[in-house]
C-alpha cells in the first residue's frame, strides 16, 4: 500500500462520506471513488459498504482501515528518525499541553520557536494534566506541558512554579469570605488542583462557601470575576497586573508559605533525542528562565 493509499482509506474511515473525504483530499467525488476502486480491487475484496447514510467499514475494511493508520504512523516515525539525522531543524512536533498554560504562556515560546526553525511543524493539543499524560503514554505527543504533582518516570523538566491568588472585585481581606454572601466561582479541573484547593480552603475556614458557581473553563471563571459577579481563586500566570481586582496571595498558615502551582516539561527519554523536541526543550526553558516573579 503506497502512502497515497493508505491516506485515502484513513481518511474515508474518519469521515464516512466521499464528499468530505474528496475535500480533505483535495479531489473530486468520481475521482475519489475511481480510487477507491482501484484499491479495492488491489486487495480483492470490497472495503467499505455504500449506502444513502455514507460508507461503512466491511469486515475486511476495517482489517485494511487498521493497516493504513498502522502504515501512516510508521512512515511518521521513520520520517522523523531521519530527519534527525540531519543539521536542520525538520519533522513534527508533537506537543500536548495543560489548556491554562497553553493559553497564555505556550503562544509565546511557539512563537520564538517558529522563528528559529521555521521548517519544523507543530500539532498541538490541550486538556487537563491527566489527559495529557494519558497522550504521552498513547504515543500522541512527544513531549507534554503539566500543572502540579504529575508522576513520571521518563524526563520531568521543572519550568516554574506560580503563586495562587484570590481575586475579588470587593472583598480586601479573607476574613472578609466567611461573611460574605458572593458567590466562589471555581473553574473544572483535574483532582489534583481541586484537591489543593480544598485542602486550603479546609486549613482556613470552618464552613464551605454559602455559594458556588461551577464554570467549564478557567478564561470564563477570570472573566466573571474580574466583571464583578463573585471571586476566584486563579494562578497568576493567568493575571497580567493590569486587573482592576484585589488581588490576595494565598498562604499556608501552618509553614507561612505561599500555595503554589508547579509546571513540567515532561517526556519519554527518546522523544528527547529527536532533534525538534531537544530544540523545543531549549526553547522552553529559556523563556522558563525568564519568568522572575515563579521562583522554583
Amino acid at each position: 500500500m503506497t502512502a497515497t493509499e493508505a491516506e485515502i482509506i484513513k481518511i474515508l474511515a474518519e469521515e464516512r462520506n466521499m464528499r468530505k473525504g474528496a475535500e480533505r483530499l483535495f479531489l473530486t467525488q468520481p475521482a475519489l471513488s475511481q480510487r477507491l476502486q482501484s484499491i479495492e480491487k488491489d486487495w480483492g475484496i470490497q472495503l467499505f459498504l455504500r449506502s444513502p447514510k455514507g460508507l461503512t467499514p466491511t469486515p475486511a475494511g476495517e482489517l485494511v482501515v487498521q493497516y493504513a493508520i498502522e502504515t501512516i504512523a510508521r512512515r511518521e516515525e521513520i520520517f522523523e528518525t531521519i530527519q534527525a539525522l540531519n543539521s536542520k531543524i525538520h519533522g513534527t512536533l508533537k506537543i500536548a499541553c495543560a489548556s491554562i498554560v497553553g493559553q497564555n504562556w505556550l503562544p509565546k515560546v511557539l512563537k520564538d520557536f517558529v522563528t528559529l526553525y521555521p521548517d519544523a511543524k507543530i500539532s498541538l493539543m490541550t486538556g487537563w494534566s491527566s489527559e495529557i499524560v494519558k497522550a504521552l503514554y498513547e504515543g500522541e505527543a512527544h513531549v507534554g506541558i503539566v500543572r502540579g504533582q504529575v508522576d513520571w518516570k521518563g524526563t520531568k523538566i521543572h519550568l516554574f512554579r506560580d503563586m495562587m491568588y484570590f481575586v475579588d472585585k470587593e472583598i480586601t481581606d479573607l476574613q472578609e469570605i466567611q461573611t460574605t454572601d458572593r458567590p466562589f466561582i471555581q473553574f473544572k479541573s483535574d483532582s489534583n488542583y481541586y484537591q489543593e484547593i480544598q485542602h486550603w480552603w479546609q486549613r482556613h475556614f470552618n464552613s464551605n462557601p454559602r455559594h458556588q458557581i461551577i464554570v467549564d473553563q478557567i478564561e470564563t471563571c477570570k472573566q466573571m470575576a474580574m466583571n464583578g459577579i463573585g471571586y476566584a481563586i486563579l494562578p497568576s500566570i493567568t493575571l497580567n497586573g493590569e486587573e482592576k481586582v484585589n488581588k490576595i496571595p494565598l498562604t499556608n498558615s501552618e509553614k507561612d508559605l505561599g500555595l503554589t502551582r508547579d509546571t513540567w516539561l515532561i517526556g519519554y527519554d527518546s522523544s528527547f533525542e529527536l532533534r525538534q523536541v531537544a530544540a523545543f526543550a531549549n526553547v522552553v526553558q529559556d523563556h522558563a528562565r525568564c519568568l522572575y516573579e515563579y521562583k522554583k
